[in-house]
């Protein structure tokens, strides 16, 4: 280890019993996306912590969420800025610990949001506070998002964050890694939705069936035209998860809908799946199909940008003795938001598994590493240094 590495990883494992405390104390703290009233106690816990480490701090709240909290260091003006991005809010309903409590023991931590994301809450904290304690002073100063609307879309935060992401250096997302083994995600999918509205003609099924135009027969031919184009060797997946139509079985159908999840890994994937949505004919004369929709959420891919913060990473692990392994996520993030913009890391939270499952959990020897790594990452200069230096091998784009 280097000196410096060596102090932040000391620091975090003296203070990893306060580390599993607060995570505790968040994990407690439920708080659902569709409960904005719930986002309160997790956001002043997070708003009390960065205030000990004499942060300025403000929370915008949100009409129908939550809300989110900004903040950054007293000492950061006129200086460049690296964002951190988290969020507080969870996929589990009210009441869940009842039936899914927190459990500790065996170096795994078990609980609702624990590893979807509220360790990785907790381990940005501590790197943080680590570096405040130890009296390292980021030329980069770090600037803390925190958003309780992720799982939902980031419907209200989104502008705040691609407003935010072009005037920062660099981006952490603190989403938990890829799986087991912990790998970061220097990709991500692109994520889209589009919804289809066929029209035809009802008609008595029995006594007037030619009098009729199935909306059903219709969307059924557009189902097929969706499904061709999934090509899962690219990884293009195109999934028509809702279908709902017609009036009876005895009425030729005078509607019909579906609701279809996009997934692509880049932006020209996108452009090509989107047009050939959108511009789908109908088959049956005396149809219509309308469809709309977009991509919410675009791919996070390897650009030369964001494979340099994957290569500063890998300097961060190897000075703890620790290597990284790097992967592609299927889902979405606030990390597809900022990636367009600026180098963006993602996955850089937990180390477990579950997330959305019932079998959630984090490995607790873990935090340390990755709170350290991080602490290391945030005390690097601007990456147009690094890179006029040579320091990393890829150059920004």
């Amino acid at each position: 280890m280097n000196h410096v590495t060596d102090q932040i990883y000391t620091y975090l494992g003296t203070h990893h019993d306060d580390m599993v405390a607060f995570l505790k104390r968040l994990v407690l703290a439920e708080s659902p996306s569709t409960r904005p009233e719930t986002q309160t106690v997790p956001l002043a816990l997070i708003w009390e912590f960065l205030n000990d480490l004499d942060y300025t701090i403000h929370i915008t709240p949100g009409e129908k969420t939550g809300g989110y909290l900004t903040a950054y260091p007293r000492y950061s003006y006129q200086r460049p800025q690296q964002m951190l991005i988290g969020h507080c809010d969870t996929v589990w309903p009210l009441g869940t610990l009842k039936t899914m409590p927190i459990d500790i023991g065996d170096n795994v931590m078990t609980g609702p949001g624990v590893y979807d994301m509220k360790a990785g809450l907790t381990q940005m904290l501590f790197a943080l506070q680590a570096l405040h304690d130890l009296e390292l002073e980021p030329a980069v100063a770090p600037f803390v998002f925190v958003n309780s609307d992720e799982e939902i879309g980031s419907r209200e935060s989104r502008t705040a964050i691609v407003d935010l992401a072009p005037t920062m250096d660099r981006v952490f997302v603190l989403e938990p890694a890829l799986g087991p083994s912990g790998k970061l995600k220097t990709a991500r999918k692109g994520v889209g939705q589009f919804t289809v509205h066929v029209t035809g003609k009802a008609a008595h099924a029995g006594l007037d069936p030619d009098k009729g135009v199935s909306a059903i027969w219709e969307m059924a031919y557009v189902i097929q035209q969706l499904q061709a184009l999934n090509d899962l060797t690219v990884g293009i997946s195109v999934n028509v998860g809702v279908v709902k139509g017609g009036l009876g079985s005895n009425v030729i159908a005078p509607e019909a809908s579906a609701v279809v999840d996009v997934r692509v890994p880049s932006l020209a994937a996108a452009e090509h799946i989107k047009q050939a949505i959108l511009t789908i004919k109908p088959h049956l004369a005396g149809t219509t199909v309308t469809i709309q929709g977009d991509f919410g959420r675009p791919p996070l891919e390897r650009t030369r940008a964001n494979q340099m913060l994957w290569q500063l990473a890998q300097q961060s692990a190897d000075a703890i003795g620790v290597t990284l392994e790097e992967g592609m996520a299927g889902g979405g993030s606030d990390g597809n938001l900022t990636s367009p913009y600026t180098a963006t890391l993602d996955g850089m939270g937990a180390v477990g598994d579950g997330a959305h499952a019932a079998h959630e959990f984090i490995y607790l020897d873990k935090m340390v590493e990755r709170g350290a790594i991080l602490g290391d990452m945030l005390l690097q200069p601007p990456l147009s240094e690094l890179a006029k230096d040579n320091i990393l091998a890829a150059t920004m784009v």
